[in-house]
């Protein structure tokens, strides 16, 4: 392992996506198994500043569009009605990384599953020498498994943290890591950990 080349990336683990009072709290839609991700999570992002590797943030964003309301996509609107003016916003307190994650070496707004579509998410990667990323974040079968695709077929080595992931229902979640393995190593956060600490 050479921490140097490694990027830890910390999928959507947003205040408003996570946080008793953020925009999903507020709707209704709440998981145990989504609120239990970052303190699972906090061992090894601390380990990682602590040794050279790179912590990267993607967040998800409403962009601001006619009158600051936000542009939804029609899917997401559908699923998730109680999004509005406010939410997501860029630079607010609800699009940021969970306090306890922080601080990130860097972040990156998506506005899709996947945080390569339309982002610079690779550029950073390329400019600080990453090869390998490590995957953490919600859901597991969304923006885990779209980041995940994506950055296999741009030739990175992928590692998905089987229990630092987590989606709306166990079944999907288990699934949707099945699906990763022809594309990423599986391990879990304490294994990772104890590979950094050798």
């Amino acid at each position: 392992m050479n921490l140097a080349s490694t990027a830890l990336l910390l999928l959507d683990l947003q205040n408003d996506f996570i946080h008793p009072d953020g925009a999903y709290a507020r709707g209704g839609a709440m998981s145990a198994d989504i609120a239990a991700v970052p303190a699972r999570l906090k061992p090894l992002a601390d380990a990682f500043r602590k040794e050279g590797g790179l912590v990267v943030a993607t967040l998800f964003t409403l962009v601001p569009g006619r009158g600051g309301e936000p542009i939804i996509s029609p899917h997401l609107k559908a699923l998730r009605p109680f999004l509005r003016k406010g939410d997501f916003v860029p630079g607010s307190w609800g699009q940021r990384l969970v306090e306890e994650l922080g601080p990130a070496d860097a972040s990156v707004e998506k506005i899709a599953f996947s945080a390569f579509y339309m982002t610079r998410l690779e550029w950073v990667l390329r400019k600080c020498g990453i090869e390998h990323v490590v995957c953490a974040g919600i859901v597991t079968n969304g923006g885990v498994a779209s980041t995940v695709r994506d950055a296999h077929v741009r030739e990175f080595h992928c590692t998905v943290l089987e229990d630092g992931c987590a989606t709306f229902s166990r079944r999907m979640h288990d699934a949707a890591i099945e699906g990763l393995r022809p594309v990423a190593d599986i391990t879990t956060t304490g294994d990772y950990l104890k590979t950094i600490g050798s």
